[in-house]
């Protein structure tokens, strides 16, 4: 569904809020960069509302999610999710500039300064070449994102493409009290009024046994746009930057419905292991990026105290013999 310029009120509008906390990266693929852990740990508090990546973090591994919501701790920059950052803002960018202008070689002349800027927000970063005194790896990595920008112009044509929304965030309320939020890369609106939401991926594509696993996220925003506008996503689409695959999926109201008592569902666990303190580690195939590993019982590691109060189930009371 290609686009052309549609009205800003064509577009579904986000209620005011903060960006989600963040998510980190998996090595297959670097997750939403706007949704990355802090590297400051915040007071404990308990969560409030939940983004697809926090989801994720729950369905997971339960302690991951305490590591990352509770106890807000900090993680070490990743190579993979830097990199997905930095691509991110040169997409964006580039839609700053007339569409004609729009080609690979000024996609790549945004590279040196989104990095700049970057280093600058996040410092922490450069401490993935803190041993690399000649800039090998760092010129070698550069040069891995400038690869990611340009395989984008071989799946989508930016000339002809005029999003009405970039990193778009979205939030709502469901009937239950659940607040959902996210961050959307990009919503484009048909003259139709047809509306697209499109996610880019540095990884690769995922093997077809995870490939709804990569949907929930879009599914999850899809669900947040439907609630907060009335307006079904005609599509939805992920953009694998990584092996250059585009999948598409178009959702029906069921979908969606599906997804909301999911993640009802989820809430429901997540306020009962908030209150009891339970949360549940679950070894997994991502086990092997994780920072917590020292902290975590299935590695012999013990969690830090619990930081906030615990309320135990109420026994049932006892009957007489």
């Amino acid at each position: 569904m290609e686009t052309s310029p549609a009205a800003p009120t064509a577009a579904p509008q986000a209620a005011t809020a903060a960006p989600p906390p963040a998510e980190a990266a998996t090595p297959a693929d670097a997750a939403n960069p706007a949704d990355a852990p802090s590297p400051v740990a915040p007071a404990a508090a308990p969560p409030r509302s939940l983004s697809p990546s926090r989801a994720a973090d729950f369905m997971r591994c339960p302690l991951l999610y305490r590591f990352r919501v509770i106890d807000r701790l900090p993680e070490k920059p990743s190579a993979a999710a830097t990199r997905g950052t930095l691509v991110h803002a040169v997409l964006e960018r580039l839609f700053d500039v007339p569409a004609a202008e729009r080609t690979a070689p000024r996609a790549r002349d945004l590279l040196p300064g989104q990095w700049e800027r970057l280093r600058e927000s996040r410092p922490e970063v450069m401490e993935l070449f803190a041993d690399d005194p000649d800039g090998t790896r760092l010129a070698r990595w550069l040069e891995e994102a400038e690869g990611l920008v340009e395989r984008w112009f071989t799946l989508e044509d930016p000339t002809r493409l005029e999003p009405v929304e970039r990193e778009f965030t979205v939030e709502t309320e469901l009937e239950s009290g659940l607040r959902l939020r996210g961050i959307i890369d990009r919503v484009d609106v048909a003259p139709t009024g047809e509306v697209r939401i499109v996610d880019y991926k540095t990884g690769k594509a995922p093997r077809p046994q995870y490939a709804e696993e990569a949907l929930f996220q879009m599914k999850f925003y899809a669900l947040v746009v439907w609630r907060l506008k009335r307006v079904l996503p005609r599509r939805l689409q992920l953009v694998y930057l990584g092996s250059g695959d585009v999948v598409t999926y178009d959702p029906v109201p069921a979908d969606l419905q599906r997804v909301e008592r999911r993640l009802l569902a989820l809430w429901e666990a997540i306020t009962l292991a908030t209150a009891t303190g339970e949360w549940r580690p679950r070894r997994g195939r991502l086990c092997d990026w994780c920072d917590h590993q020292d902290r975590c019982p299935e590695f012999g590691g013990t969690p830090p105290p619990y930081p906030l109060p615990v309320t135990l189930p109420t026994p049932a009371p006892r009957t007489a013999e």
